[in-house]
This record gives C-alpha cells, structure tokens and sequence, in this order.
C-alpha cells in the first residue's frame, strides 16, 4: 500500500513509519519544518514538506494521489496554545478529510484522544484541545466517502512497547506505550473491517493482531 501520513514527524508517525517501511509499504509523511526531512527519510518514509495550516485541500490531495490509505498523526503540541489546538488539532484533520475524499483515498484513519469530545467543558489549553479533537472526530464521522477508524490513546508514554493492549470502544483511562499505539495503527491500516469505529486504546492483556481481529469481528 502507499499510506500518507498527516504530522510525519510526530513520535508515533515516526514509529509507525518505521514498521510500514518493514513491512514493504510505500510511505509519504507530511512535514511543516524541511529539517525533519532526515529523520523521515531514517524511518523509510518520503518527506513532504507542506503546511497543513495554510495549505488548500487541492495542495493537500496532490500530495495523496494515488494513496491506498491516510493517517492524521498531526498535532499542535505541547507547548502550543488554544488557538493553534484549532488550527491544527481540528482545522488541519477536516482539511486532511477532504483532501482525502477528493483523492479518492478512502481508508482513512485518525489519532484523536481520549475523553475528545466538541462539546468538552473547560477553559484550560487541554480543554481547548479535546474540543478540536472532538470537532475533528466529529467531522470525519459525517464524511460518507471515506472508511473511517479513530483510535483513542490513553496516557501515552514512551516505555518500550509489549505488544499487549486493551482496545475496545470504551476501555477506562490507563497509560500505553508509543510503541503499541504504532502498532495499532499498522495493524488497522491491514484490517479495513475496523471501518466505522472509534475505538479507545490503553496497555493490556491481549496481543495487538488479536485485539484488532476482536475488534473487527465484533
């Protein structure tokens, strides 16, 4: 598969580009900052540099041609304030979403968040990012033309992954490594029955093909 990834240098886009350039998959990440270019190229995925926070949805589907599947993997970060949890966390993954409809690349799969929800109360900078986060979900969910799956992390860590979770449509707050949101998402891009899910993602007792297959069975 080809498989376009939105935020290509964030910590779990790196992973998971990582295992799919393994795997034998062509790789595109999407990248603000042309100096992340290397670490892209590292990982055995193909830099691209555009920013999703000015760039016009054709821009955006030019670059997905082609594709078999998206990922939105972008984030504003840590350090960033409310404004740009609006810009990126939502703006950007609705505009990633037409994008991908109008490159007709249907799979399409999202980081969110746990506890994301539009309707989130608070006046805090994470408040204001479930928020985006839920908006964008929300979003995705209303687009007919693509086959949609959002995975909600809980605490992510960067503790070695052990490639045992618990992944269920509601599964509790708890923490999970990097290393196996990665390979969820890998595991997902492979199972287009998760299709229509939002699924909630933390550390558990089952391996990750297991839980995915579970879950698409279900």
């Amino acid at each position: 598969m080809r498989i376009v990834i939105a935020g290509g240098h964030g910590q779990i886009a790196l992973r998971l580009e990582l295992l799919l350039s393994a795997g034998g998959h062509e790789v595109a990440g999407i990248i603000r900052n042309p100096e992340q270019a290397d670490a892209l190229r590292a990982a055995g995925a193909e830099p691209v540099v555009l920013d999703l926070e000015s760039a016009s949805p054709e821009q955006v589907a030019e670059v997905m041609q082609g594709a078999d599947a998206a990922v939105f993997a972008a984030g504003a970060g840590p350090g960033s304030g409310a404004a740009r949890k609006d810009t990126v966390d939502r703006a950007a993954a609705e505009l990633f979403a037409d994008a991908a409809q109008r490159a007709g690349v249907r799979r399409h799969i999202v980081i969110s968040s746990m506890g994301a929800d539009p309707e989130h109360k608070g006046d805090d900078v994470f408040d204001a990012y479930l928020r985006a986060k839920g908006a964008a979900d929300a979003y995705v969910r209303a687009q007919s033309g693509l086959d949609w799956t959002i995975l909600r992390p809980g605490m992510l860590t960067n503790d070695a992954g052990t490639g045992l979770v618990r992944l269920e449509a509601h599964t509790g707050r708890g923490p999970v490594p990097r290393d196996d949101v990665a390979a969820v998402l890998a595991e997902l891009l492979e199972t287009p029955a998760t299709a229509g899910l939002t699924l909630e993602l933390i550390g558990g007792a089952v391996p990750v093909v297991v839980a995915v297959k579970d879950i698409a069975g279900n």
